[in-house]
């Protein structure tokens, strides 16, 4: 139980739903076990009035014994039937509490996924995270749901029956009740044994979910290189262990059911055998062994509910668990308590190093420079210099080892990380579209906004008079990932996202890769007039649509190797010259190749 403490919290939540439900299993139970005291009032009635009923000797004796078995059969139906509307509300208690507190931890889980760095996101798959909100929490829920209910019904069950039982025939009490240490010691050994087995499988159902979220995102790839069958021969593996394992868990919790039917047996057996002995030495009425015939019955579903519940118990104490190593995670980047403070633009780097957590590859060393309000800067460099290591810092998605990044002349973890992110927009290299409309897709920074305003961005970004082609325009939706658009149009859906944002910093990494050079021509020429008053920070690998930059930083060897405008690096004749050269050399033999 100790890993499910951290639930326990949820029910002092909604303690009146808990403890409402509570009374009413408890009003429920006490009307089960009454009920059979009518049955043993109208059996002993018969059983010392049966020569008058049935000789006739004594009618009003005999109408006397049938108002009162009617009276009794009137009032065990009327019992009856309140038990099952107090059963009702018990219901209405109880599981409407495992629902909300399953509302309750998804988001909380949710909520503690999306503040987490890209860090965590690279250590764990997205199957697995799915799974943890999915499965684990459904697990959790039926703990705070029908096992706690189960339990206290048999809890109440028990000690109503055997106070009743007792207030019978102590004697015969203690002899149905002999086989219950057996079931505890069977109960015992065997939990040690669902629980592993639990922890395993929910571990197995992860990877399953993670395989078939991988092999649907990549479906493309697997196609095109015809990988279908060995995919689904490699998920049929993985399939297998988990019906193995499965299978060994189902073969023990089994083994509960019989155990129930067995221990319960032997309880009516002793009940019939010691109680009728009892009976024929005048110690009990036959009514009084009709009442405990039916509270051995009584106790036989909550005792035989017994494995189920402690099989919930501990696939939720494994599933708890695995949700608690996340929720226990604590965020690499806070900015709690921080005054608000607005972003203007200027970006410096002071002696900035830094190497990634997880994989140890160094992708800063000793990088400065010094962006003002209002430029426009290019950063180049071949690939795995740390370009787009520089814009991750500048989002703070990442804090530097060593060295110090100031915006605006302020230490950045000095703002507000919502502060800090409003006032820069970026445009990855990696484009990501959500399932949803274009238009959506456009406006994500601004939910709010006209039909009007998303076409004048769209414009912007030269994407405008493609989506007006589609058969729903603007209301066309991109898919999963926007795999329904080319590469070129996510990358211009991408930067009229970034532009509507209109923040103060704006970072376009490689953002014009997968665009013809007439289209960048003219999305250049639009983010020119769009970004004179804004900070723009361009990462890309096309040296010739550089030459307007007021700065360009040139990253080598995770280092800035130089820096200046495009006359003065050219003037230089190092790194930057050869790449203008060797970019002029290609698009001239290119040209070549056209004419021929």
């Amino acid at each position: 139980m100790n890993a499910l403490r951290p639930v326990h919290q949820y029910l002092l939540k909604y303690k009146w739903l808990f403890l409402t439900g509570t009374l009413f299993v408890g009003l429920a139970n006490l009307f089960q076990v009454y009920a059979p005291h009518f049955i043993g009032d109208m059996i002993d009635a018969v059983a010392e009035n049966a020569d008058t009923v049935i000789n006739g000797t004594d009618s009003e004796k005999a109408s006397a014994v049938y108002r009162f078995i009617l009276i009794n059969a009137l009032l065990f139906i009327g019992i009856t039937l309140l038990r099952g509307v107090v059963m009702f509300f018990m219901r209405q208690t109880i599981i409407v509490m495992s629902r909300k507190i399953e509302y309750d931890q998804k988001n909380e889980l949710f909520r503690k996924y999306e503040f987490l760095t890209p860090a965590f996101f690279k250590r764990n798959n997205t199957g697995d995270l799915m799974s943890r909100v999915a499965e684990d929490v459904g697990r959790v829920r039926q703990y705070v749901g029908p096992a706690i209910m189960y339990f206290l019904n048999l809890l109440f069950n028990f000690i109503f029956g055997i106070w009743m039982m007792l207030s019978i025939n102590p004697t015969l009490t203690l002899y149905v009740l002999l086989p219950l240490p057996i079931l505890s010691v069977s109960i015992y050994f065997v939990n040690s044994i669902i629980n592993k087995k639990s922890e395993q499988i929910q571990a197995q159902l992860s990877h399953l979910t993670s395989l078939a979220q991988e092999s649907f995102s990549g479906i493309r790839v697997i196609q095109a290189y015809a990988r279908e069958k060995q995919t689904v021969n490699f998920f049929s593996d993985a399939c297998d262990d988990y019906k193995t394992d499965s299978l060994s868990l189902a073969r023990i919790d089994a083994m509960f059911q019989p155990l129930m039917v067995l221990l319960i047996g032997m309880s009516i057996l002793l009940t019939i055998f010691v109680g009728g002995w009892q009976v024929i030495q005048g110690n009990l009425s036959p009514g009084n062994l009709a009442e405990f015939l039916f509270y051995v019955n009584m106790m036989t579903w909550p005792v035989t509910s017994l494995g189920w519940v402690v099989s919930i118990i501990q696939r939720a104490a494994a599933s708890q668990k695995r949700i608690s190593e996340f929720l226990d995670l604590q965020p690499d980047i806070v900015s709690e308590g921080l005054a608000p403070k607005q972003v203007k633009g200027r970006i410096t780097f002071k002696n900035v190093h830094f190497t990634y957590p997880d994989s140890g590859v160094k992708a800063l060393d000793g990088v400065s420079f010094d962006i003002g309000i209002g430029e426009t800067v290019a950063i180049v460099g071949r690939t795995g210099s740390g370009k787009s290591t520089i814009a991750d810092l500048i989002f703070r998605l990442y804090d530097a080892n060593d060295g110090s990044i100031l915006i605006d002349g302020e230490p950045i973890t000095s703002f507000n990380l919502t502060d800090l992110r409003n006032g820069v927009s970026m445009v990855p290299q990696d484009v990501f579209l959500f399932s949803d409309s274009i238009a959506h897709n456009i406006a994500f920074a601004a939910p709010d906004a006209d039909v009007e305003r998303v076409k004048q961005f769209a414009q912007f970004a030269s994407v405008d008079k493609e989506i007006e082609s589609f058969k729903s325009g603007y209301d066309t939706i991109v898919g999963e990932r926007g795999v329904t658009l080319s590469g070129g149009q996510k990358q211009r859906v991408s930067i009229a996202r970034a532009f509507m944002k209109e923040s103060p910093v704006i970072i376009l990494d490689d953002c014009l890769s997968a665009v013809d050079a007439g289209t960048e021509h003219i999305i250049l020429g639009n983010m020119r007039r769009y970004l004179e008053k804004r900070t723009a920070i361009v990462i890309t690998h096309r040296i010739t649509s550089l030459l307007e930059f007021d700065k360009i930083i040139v990253m080598d060897q995770h280092q800035v190797a130089e820096y200046g405008t495009h006359d003065e690096l050219m003037a230089l004749n190092g790194l930057y010259a050869k790449m203008v050269n060797a970019q002029r050399d290609v698009t001239t033999s290119e040209l070549k190749n056209n004419v021929r």
